[in-house]
């Protein structure tokens, strides 16, 4: 038996045996994605959830909003807070996940008995998934949370190994900072649960530790839930739009299955598929198979959005690296022809996507709709000015003009939209608002004047189709009722 075995009952022989040592190679590789992503962080240029994360951050900072735990936005409030507009301070938190996501991938490998090319070839997939690498310096919740699922799959995979039960506890405490990172978790653990009562190691289940993990998780948690609670779980709500928003930003249910495939890369496409295959076929791991299944399927059902999956690639393209290793060990070497040529593609792959990743954050879009909001509101006499709350119609153009508030000298900008409804209104003593948006519908009927004073044309923010939409400015006077009466009845989370 094992000495790291904290239990009486011994591992399965299968998995007992030591583990190779880690492979430099991979250590190198998770060293190269850091340094690749930290200089690509280093060019001024923001995606818009980055801009939302530091304008929560600025203005907004709670135990949650409407769509978002605090994880990322309180990360960019505290890089602000050391160094206000560097970028790269910003994105560091980000840089690091990613590159800890390909030496966790590995870990994996070398806990499932993975030699070093397999700890390797496992890194290179990890390294160069599609989602890794467009948003692997994105300081985002979805650039976070594939390494705290990654931690969550090394966690268990090693306790089936050493069934050392103090790493439940450590679990525990992922899952919490997870779980105030991005909800999804809660529901990759509900599966984990069912799959290991329908498919074993039910012994996992009557380990006493486990349930102290899962006291731990509920307390790091708790803040982030009250705050749903509080405010009528707005989360819950988010379903029904993303699924809406899938067909206009994925092509559907059939192009967010596509992507989910693609988004692991060239080479992870190829260990994924291999390594689902291997785990449903390992009594000791089936139960990681049958809940990838069970999300895939999900996330297809009700159209999420298909990096939810990402922090699942690394797992099974782990145990699809033992897996050649084991057809190689036996004298079967065809894979060897697909695999390596596959790292070589998905490397030229990667170099190409991180260049579209940096177009895609392209620093021209907020800063021209924030410095042509401050243009506008500078433009209105003074004492139309000091009466006069910034609104933008999404919580995209809020967020920017919040963004650059600070080196435009611009208040701070309201809206309606997502999480922005659920934060306060304007003040009662600003009853005029310059809107920054297409057709104020929300507002028109709680002023008495709604009138055009300026456009951003074909300078405005990124809408979801990823086109450059041109911005109107609206200018709203006399308004007819309490800002709060008009925030609880318009307030929406879909981004129009």
């Amino acid at each position: 038996m094992s000495t790291e075995t904290s239990t009486t009952e011994a591992p399965p022989p299968a998995v007992r045996s030591a583990v190779p040592p880690l492979a430099p190679a991979a250590g190198i590789v998770a060293g190269l994605v850091g340094v690749v992503h930290l200089v690509l962080s280093v060019p001024d240029g923001r995606w818009f959830d980055e801009v939302l994360m530091l304008a929560i951050g600025r203005h907004h900072l709670d135990w949650g909003s409407a769509d978002q735990p605090p994880v990322a936005p309180l990360l960019a409030a505290a890089a602000d807070a050391i160094a206000p507009d560097q970028q790269w301070l910003m994105r560091l938190p980000a840089v690091l996940a990613t590159a800890g996501a390909v030496l966790i991938a590995a870990l994996i490998a070398r806990e499932l008995g993975g030699d070093r090319r397999a700890q390797t070839l496992t890194a290179l997939a990890q390294a160069t998934g599609i989602f890794a690498t467009v948003f692997g310096h994105w300081l985002t919740p979805y650039a976070l949370e594939p390494v705290q699922w990654l931690a969550i799959g090394w966690l268990l995979v090693r306790w089936v190994r050493v069934r050392d039960d103090r790493l439940l506890v450590v679990l525990g405490l992922v899952v919490g900072i997870a779980a105030q990172t991005k909800f999804q978790v809660m529901l990759l653990c509900a599966v984990l649960l069912v799959a290991v009562a329908v498919c074993g190691p039910r012994a996992l289940l009557r380990r006493p530790l486990l349930w102290v993990g899962a006291l731990v998780a509920a307390a790091i948690a708790a803040p982030t839930l009250v705050w749903q609670a509080v405010h009528g779980w707005p989360q819950l709500a988010m379903g029904p739009i993303v699924a809406a928003e899938a067909e206009s930003l994925y092509g559907g249910r059939a192009g967010v299955a596509v992507q989910m495939l693609v988004g692991a890369g060239l080479l992870g496409a190829v260990l994924v598929a291999h390594g689902l295959v291997r785990v449903l076929r390992d009594p000791d791991l089936r139960f990681l198979g049958v809940t990838v299944v069970v999300l895939v399927a999900f996330f297809l059902v009700t159209a999420g959005r298909p990096y939810y999956v990402a922090g699942l690639y690394g797992l099974l393209a782990a145990a699809g690296a033992v897996g050649l290793q084991r057809r190689r060990e036996a004298g079967r070497t065809r894979w060897r022809r697909v695999a390596w040529p596959a790292a070589v593609l998905s490397v030229a792959l990667a170099g190409a996507v991180l260049h579209l990743s940096v177009q895609m954050s392209n620093p021209a879009v907020p800063e021209r709709l924030a410095v042509g909001t401050a243009a506008a509101y500078e433009a209105l006499p003074a004492p139309v000015r000091d009466r006069t709350a910034i609104v933008g119609g999404s919580y995209i153009y809020a967020a920017y003009v919040d963004a650059y508030s600070a080196r435009l000298g611009t208040p701070q900008a309201f809206s309606l939209n997502r999480s922005y409804g659920y934060f306060s209104p304007p003040p009662e003593d600003l009853d005029a608002a310059l809107y920054v948006g297409p057709d104020p519908a929300a507002l028109r009927g709680s002023f008495a004047q709604v009138r055009p004073v300026a456009s951003i044309d074909g300078q405005g923010a990124v809408g979801l189709t990823g086109e450059d939409v041109g911005t109107p400015v609206w200018l709203l006077t006399g308004r007819q009722e309490p800002w709060a009466a008009i925030w609880d009845r318009e307030r929406s989370l879909v981004v129009s």
